[in-house]
């Protein structure tokens, strides 16, 4: 009798164990995606896999509506080389270098008071090429970068790309802090479907054109933050990407290029995790997961 505490200890710890070698395949994934998020009951989690070479197609929430936090822009960078392609602007161009907005509620201005990119304010009262500010926008998130090629190629044009790729309910609806806008509810929204289309566009060259977007994803494989789906990577995993996060948000929309294999696409929206490094790690663990199914 006195070994029945000791076989129920071990079959709890048997239990309640995630080792790293538990065999998941592209058929198990989505139990297995969905017992890890179930973990978190506290959190919203949106998950979308897009992998040619097995076929799989993962959706978990996928057509939830999040804010969409930094992920708005990647249609922002789509529009800009959309309007080179076209010969509407060049790359070269130089916008001036302001912090001065207007909100879409009343047209009043605004300033941007809280960016991740310091460097970019040394510059104002200057001018800095678009291509330039494209990669401010994307590899450390320049909100002020975000808002000066916003009013030059105006939101609604952003929108009207991003549906003519396929997306069906993504929002790009102003720049960023537009704090009026907030307050009313007018925010940029993101679901992981939508943000899952416009990479496989990228990667097949399709969103724009072929060379354009090899240039987009070059510019996202100089991502800066890489405490979620990178982190969830074989060290020498190339991941071009695109994080987004304000308070109790987290996300990270991926090409994952693995060293042997073929790409794949994995973005992970996180919603009601208040501390970051929480929703950072859940976000490495589902990465984890879908590696190892996709490509063992």
């Amino acid at each position: 009798m006195r070994l029945l505490p000791l076989v129920l200890l071990v079959l709890i710890a048997a239990c309640q164990t995630n080792t790293p070698d538990t065999v998941v395949t592209p058929a198990t994934l989505d139990d297995s995606l969905r017992a890890l998020i179930d973990q978190h009951p506290e959190a919203t989690v949106a998950v979308a896999v897009r992998d040619a070479a097995t076929g799989t197609n993962v959706d978990i929430n996928a057509d939830r509506l999040f804010h969409a936090a930094s992920t708005m822009k990647v249609p922002v960078m789509i529009e800009v080389y959309r309007r080179a392609e076209a010969g509407r602007l060049s790359l070269d161009d130089a916008l001036l270098v302001k912090n001065e907005f207007r909100s879409i509620v009343d047209s009043s201005l605004y300033s941007i008071e809280d960016d991740s990119d310091d460097a970019i304010y040394e510059r104002l009262g200057e001018r800095m090429a678009i291509r330039d500010l494209v990669v401010q926008m994307i590899t450390v998130s320049s909100n002020l970068a975000t808002n000066l090629l916003i009013d030059h190629l105006d939101a609604d044009s952003v929108q009207a790309t991003i549906e003519r790729l396929g997306t069906e309910q993504m929002e790009v609806l102003r720049g960023v802090e537009d704090i009026k806008a907030y307050r009313q509810g007018l925010s940029n929204q993101a679901t992981a479907a939508d943000l899952a289309l416009l990479l496989d566009r990228l990667q097949q060259g399709t969103a724009v054109a072929p060379a354009a977007d090899s240039a987009m994803v070059a510019v996202l494989l100089d991502q800066q933050f890489n405490d979620m789906i990178p982190a969830g990577l074989p060290a020498g995993t190339r991941v071009a990407h695109k994080t987004g996060s304000i308070t109790e948000i987290h996300h990270d929309a991926a090409l994952v290029y693995p060293e042997d294999g073929a790409p794949y696409v994995l973005v992970v929206l996180t919603e009601g995790i208040a501390d970051r490094d929480d929703s950072a790690r859940l976000g490495a663990e589902i990465t984890r997961l879908v590696h190892r199914a996709l490509r063992g």
